[in-house]
């Protein structure tokens, strides 16, 4: 009896451990625990995120809801010029899940719920709304100025001088204030599985 015992454990202990795979494709809800905007964070910045739906697949939870997401900042632009938008780029790293289990993550940010002009592009980097119509009308506006200070003074050739000189004065003010991209803390991101990911059985066992 004691051999068929032992025999027992030694066959449950060299069959090989079951997993549960996260398919390529699949979507993570994840909500951000702390704010990131392209005027303060850097570049390797931590940030972390939970996730906000469980991830259920055939009926069975993969990743509970309030698994933690680990990521970092991999880019941050905030353009000093009329063209271009600010963006943080990120890139999740891994999710921990409750036992405490680290599983590295092969995803990417796609979409956000925030709106506003705001986008995600091909390479998974944010982009805020950048310079919005009234910018446009007050650089317009002190262009128009410029030129009418500069014909009233020198003629014709102040004409342009003025149009160059207005310009610049609403460009700097334009310069001077900020248009930064901004995840505030509670934004939703939605992260996408890029390769397959294993979660081993003790990783999934009793949720």
């Amino acid at each position: 009896m004691k051999k068929i015992t032992s025999l027992g454990f030694a066959l449950f202990f060299a069959m090989p451990v079951l997993a549960q795979t996260l398919p390529a494709g699949t979507a993570l809800r994840v909500r951000l625990d702390n704010t990131l905007t392209s005027f303060s964070s850097k570049r390797g910045d931590a940030f972390s995120g939970h996730l906000a739906q469980a991830i259920v697949i055939d009926g069975q939870t993969i990743v509970p809801a309030g698994t933690t997401l680990q990521g970092h900042v991999t880019k941050v632009n905030e353009p000093r010029r009329i063209s271009g938008k600010p963006t943080i780029g990120i890139s999740p790293d891994a999710l921990v899940l409750p036992t405490g289990e680290r599983i590295a993550l092969d995803a990417m940010l796609v979409d956000t719920n925030l709106g506003n002009g705001t986008d995600v592009n091909e390479e998974g980097q944010f982009k805020g709304s950048g310079h919005e119509r009234r910018d446009l009308l007050e650089i317009g506006g002190g262009t128009g100025g410029g030129m009418l200070i500069g014909g009233l003074a020198g003629g014709g050739g102040g004409l342009l001088i003025g149009a160059a000189v207005g310009g610049a004065a609403g460009s700097v003010h334009w310069l001077a204030r900020h248009h930064s991209a901004v995840l505030p803390s509670g934004t939703e991101l939605v992260i996408e599985v890029e390769r397959p990911t294993a979660m081993t059985a003790s990783a999934t066992a009793g949720q």
